[in-house]
């Protein structure tokens, strides 16, 4: 009898439910703030010298959030420099959510925005067939490592892109998080299909030596209330916990056994910490800056 679990991005929907919840749950967008305010001024240092035009390349970007951030510290170091920001999103309801902060946002008359509804992979297809090639200052990849099939690939392909003084910068979780220690032993249990795989910053190190490319690794600390996760039919911890095995409705799909150990699993230090009456999950993430 096949199993009735299903992949959580099979209902997109669902999907940006649970990653709203998420966000609101967790220090995700704040920590990532906090190394763009501090840290991203010296990655950007020398990314635009001498040019009159800067290019940006936005992979995976979302509703914008971050984008706009990384956008803001640009203008900081280069002010009046005219700047092209494409950005690659499979998502139409994220794309719209994007151009509606961007509509909002003011100083942004140097931006000039190209959104292409595609995937990475749609995208390095259609450059391909076009003869494209075009070359970046700076491109970044936010989370996005997950829903890609061929990771290794995918990196390659656009650190090929880079302008000689250019940067690639990567996000994702850190191969010391909850989720490394959740995956690991589970993930072969969740129903993942071509959508989704799970890959943490470990894994890019390791593709990143073994091709010999220079790289500096930044550990963002992070965190994810998850204590509604243990109260028994709670729609938001019902919610958290299919953006935790990407599995959609994993409390009333997964066997019992499973369900069982996943909660135990979530409680234990690899995973969380109990704080204030809290359960906080491990959600810290690393920022991957690779030169060219």
């Amino acid at each position: 009898m096949s199993s009735p679990m299903r992949c959580l991005l099979t209902d997109p929907t669902r999907y940006f439910q649970s990653f709203r919840l998420f966000l609101a749950n967790s220090t995700e967008h704040q920590c990532m703030r906090e190394f763009m305010e501090g840290q991203l001024p010296a990655v950007i240092e020398s990314i635009g010298n001498g040019k009159s035009t800067i290019n940006i390349l936005s992979v995976g970007g979302g509703a914008g959030e971050i984008d706009l951030l990384i956008l803001s510290k640009v203008q900081a170091r280069y002010p009046g420099v005219t700047i092209n920001n494409d950005v690659i999103e499979p998502s139409a309801d994220q794309i719209f959510k994007y151009k509606e902060r961007v509509a909002e946002t003011s100083n942004l008359e140097n931006v000039k925005f190209t959104w292409h509804e595609e995937t990475a992979y749609e995208y390095e297809i259609r450059m391909n067939e076009e003869k494209k090639s075009k070359k970046w200052d700076f491109i970044h990849m936010i989370q996005m490592l997950y829903y890609v099939k061929d990771v290794p690939a995918t990196i390659r392909y656009f650190h090929s892109l880079l302008e000689p003084q250019g940067k690639l910068l990567i996000i994702l979780v850190s191969g010391f998080s909850g989720w490394e220690t959740l995956w690991k032993k589970y993930g072969s249990s969740f129903p993942l299909n071509d959508l989704c795989s799970y890959v943490s910053a470990a894994d890019i190190k390791r593709i990143l030596d073994s091709a010999s490319l220079k790289y500096q690794l930044h550990e963002l600390p992070s965190h994810m209330d998850i204590t509604s996760c243990f109260i028994e039919g709670n729609t938001d911890g019902e919610l958290l916990l299919d953006f935790l095995t990407e599995t959609c409705e994993f409390s009333k799909t997964a066997p019992p056994e499973l369900k069982r150990q996943v909660i135990e699993e979530l409680r234990k230090p690899e995973c969380s910490e109990k704080r204030d009456g809290k359960v906080l999950f491990n959600n810290n993430l690393n920022v991957i800056v690779i030169e060219p």
